[in-house]
């Protein structure tokens, strides 16, 4: 693979509760997770909205439970869905932020800022924290970053990617690549781990994050990375654990203290923040302890839940990823005991009873563990980042040949789904299918594109249509030859051709009813910088507050000179609340420095 990208590039993993940066780094020969600036790996997939900024990742969930009706998180499970999508009409019932419809059923978050209500896209708010870890990543390597592959769940739609896409156009990215989680970790692991193997390895991906659960079955082969079958759920992951303790304990708390938080996000989600950690204690001890001081009305809150009460509460989910897992195998026809390796990727895949189902499911095979499973994901799109780069040396040449998550085809005769390319072909891939007019004398045919697995073609996702005019009038059954047609980069192609006459249409599904318009992702960029510019504007105001909160302890008469010099700052400050000039503060400032520096220095 030549690469073909310049500047520097960046893999991205997208999640719904935390995201992760890496770069591959030339002289080491390696890939680099980058830090934020809190020092952590990993960065909450969270934005907050204030009466004087805007926060995104560790500090927007530092004050969610202060603000929660304007902390934003779960973006992803929004981003590409319908607002009437009765898993979307289940989530908004949990989340303390409003979300609504916009004339195309579209969902939008609102959200309060600045005294002002805001209207937001699921896509927008993931262009902010990709606008984070770009920002991280920027500042790790001292350059401009513009490219990156983004990862996305196996099972994605095209819209879903498609809206991803838009995402990350929108903060200011050139997204090279999209790319699936599984396809990343197994990169991740068969370059760290089994990069000296002989021969080929089959290896099995499972993959369970904060919001979605898919798995991959691959083979490795010198350097070659083939998906042989794909599966998943986005929308089953770690918050769904995280609601189901949630609401428990706020069952235990009305029984208990008889009081009912299930109205107060603030308490909900001080409640939810202290479940998340007792799950993550769980993984490691058999009993966890939640204790929150004044949880409502000035009443504290204290109780415990074991490993056993847990795994309980969510054994039903935990049996729907080993059907996923199982279906992954059904559809690569191949036996379960022909798995070299089982690769546990995603937070959730900590979690003792799950992995106690896995290693069951595959008669006792021990699971490895041996990769990070919160890094996994970015390792291996920051090494597709790399190959696809132009000038990036020492890369490992290796080969990515993934499938297609969905099945893709027509609507025929009926409201049926032809399908042409089936879910798990291998891409890129090429298909035509033969179709016969259904009327004597059919002028045209008309073309609708769909993706999905239904059997009746409108509960499927309409991706796209045309006609095809202009036919030899003839008797029904004239033959029209359609053509589907799947590139590396996962846009499809549909062609249509009359064999007789050789008349042809086609279109490319690179948008489609659902997506944004190139005028609203050019809109959404401007409003975007603007974000960046009242950032700025706050940050300039932080510092010259924190430059004018000083406190000398200086016997020095001569302190009395600045002290009007003092009063004039602070009188500017509270007077530049609202407003956007601080430069005349700063040159203030400035003066006021310069004062400040000759009094120390002739107290010396």
């Amino acid at each position: 693979m030549s690469g073909k990208y310049n500047g520097r590039a960046v893999g991205i993993d997208l999640g719904t509760t935390y995201s992760c940066v890496a770069v591959w780094q030339e002289q080491h020969c390696r890939v680099e997770i980058i830090h934020n600036d809190q020092g952590n790996r990993t960065t909450p997939s969270f934005v907050a909205f204030t009466d004087d900024q805007r926060l995104i990742g560790d500090a927007a969930t530092n004050q969610a439970a202060a603000n929660p009706q304007n902390t934003v998180f779960d973006a992803k499970r929004l981003i590409g869905r319908k607002f009437s999508d009765p898993i979307v009409q289940d989530d908004i019932l949990l989340w303390p932020f409003k979300v609504t419809a916009d004339v195309n059923d579209k969902p939008m978050i609102t959200v309060k800022y600045k005294d002002q209500e805001k209207k937001l896209y699921a896509e927008e708010v993931s262009s902010m924290v990709l606008t984070k870890m770009r920002e991280i990543a920027e500042s790790y390597l001292e350059s401009p970053v513009k490219n990156a592959v983004i990862t996305v769940p196996a099972y994605f739609s095209d819209s879903q990617r498609k809206a991803t896409i838009d995402a990350g156009t929108i903060a200011g990215l050139n997204v090279m690549r999209i790319m699936n989680e599984p396809t990343a970790a197994a990169v991740a692991y068969g370059l760290d781990k089994r990069a000296d193997c002989v021969g080929e390895r089959t290896v099995f991906v499972f993959n369970l994050g904060g919001g979605t659960s898919n798995v991959s079955l691959l083979t490795i082969k010198n350097m070659v990375f083939q998906v042989k079958a794909t599966a998943g759920n986005t929308h089953l992951g770690g918050e769904d654990f995280d609601n189901r303790m949630v609401n428990y304990f706020a069952q235990k708390f009305k029984k208990k203290k008889k009081l009912d938080i299930s109205g107060n996000p603030r308490a909900l989600r001080r409640l939810r923040t202290a479940c998340e950690r007792a799950k993550r204690t769980l993984s490691f001890l058999v009993v966890a302890t939640i204790e929150i001081d004044s949880l409502f009305q000035g009443t504290d809150f204290s109780s415990s839940i074991n490993r056993a009460k847990f795994e309980e509460m969510n054994m039903d989910l935990f049996n729907e990823c080993m059907e996923t897992v199982e279906s992954c195998l059904m559809d690569a026809k191949m036996d379960k005991s022909r798995i070299d390796d089982v690769v546990l990727v995603g937070g959730s895949s900590r979690i003792p009873k799950v992995q106690q189902l896995l290693q069951e499911f595959f008669k006792g095979k021990e699971l490895c563990k041996s990769i990070n499973p919160d890094e996994a994901v970015a390792y291996g799109a920051a090494v597709q980042a790399a190959l696809l780069s132009a000038g990036i040396m020492n890369v490992p040449k290796l080969v990515l040949q993934d499938v297609t998550p969905l099945s893709l085809g027509r609507s025929v005769l009926g409201d049926i789904m032809s399908v042409v390319i089936p879910r798990n072909s291998c891409i890129p891939v090429k298909k035509t299918k033969s179709y016969v007019t259904v009327v004597d004398n059919q002028p045209s045919t008309l073309i609708e594109v769909y993706e999905g697995e239904r059997t009746k073609a409108s509960d499927n996702n309409l991706l796209g249509s045309f006609c095809l005019s202009g036919h030899t009038l003839a008797p029904r059954g004239h033959p029209v030859d359609v053509c589907f047609a799947i590139d590396e980069n996962g846009i499809l192609t549909v062609s249509a051709k009359e064999t007789c006459s050789g008349k042809m249409n086609e279109i490319t599904i690179t948008n489609n009813k659902d997506r944004m318009s190139a005028e609203e992702i050019k809109k959404l960029i401007k409003e975007a910088e603007n974000y960046h510019i009242e950032d700025m504007k706050f940050l300039r105001k932080a510092e010259a507050v924190n430059a004018l909160n000083i406190n000398l302890k200086l016997s020095s008469p001569e302190i009395e000179k600045i002290e009007s010099s003092i009063t004039l700052a602070t009188n500017l400050l509270s007077e530049n609340h609202h407003h956007n000039d601080f430069d005349v503060l700063e040159c203030h400032l400035k003066e006021l420095k310069i004062g400040l520096d000759y009094i120390l220095a002739k107290t010396v």
